[in-house]
C-alpha cells in the first residue's frame, strides 16, 4: 500500500498537515491535520509497505503495546482508504 501520488506533508508552526498538489486538488478539497504520529505512519506509507510493515515500524519507532498499536494501524488505514488516499 502506499499513498496516492498528489498528496504532501508538511509541517507548520509544529502542526502536519497533508494537502492535495496537482491534479489531485481536483478531487480533494481541503487539508488534513495529522499528530506526530500519524505524520510518522504517513511517512511510511508514501514509501510503501504493508500493513505488518506499519505496525513494526510504529512499534520499534514508540514505546506502545503492541495491541494498542495494531487497533491505531487499522484505523489509520480505514481512514486513509475512506479518504481515498491509498493506493
Amino acid at each position: 500500500m502506499k499513498i496516492k501520488d498528489g498528496f504532501i506533508l508538511r509541517e507548520v508552526a509544529g502542526n502536519y498537515i497533508v494537502v492535495a498538489v496537482g491534479d489531485a486538488v481536483k478531487n480533494f478539497n481541503g487539508v488534513i491535520n495529522l499528530n506526530e504520529t500519524g505524520a510518522f505512519l504517513w511517512k511510511e506509507l508514501v514509501k510503501g509497505c504493508d500493513e505488518d510493515a506499519l505496525l513494526a515500524a510504529l512499534l520499534a519507532e514508540y514505546d506502545v503495546e503492541e495491541e494498542i498499536a495494531k487497533t491505531d494501524v487499522k484505523a489509520f488505514i480505514t481512514k486513509l482508504t475512506e479518504a481515498g488516499l491509498i493506493k
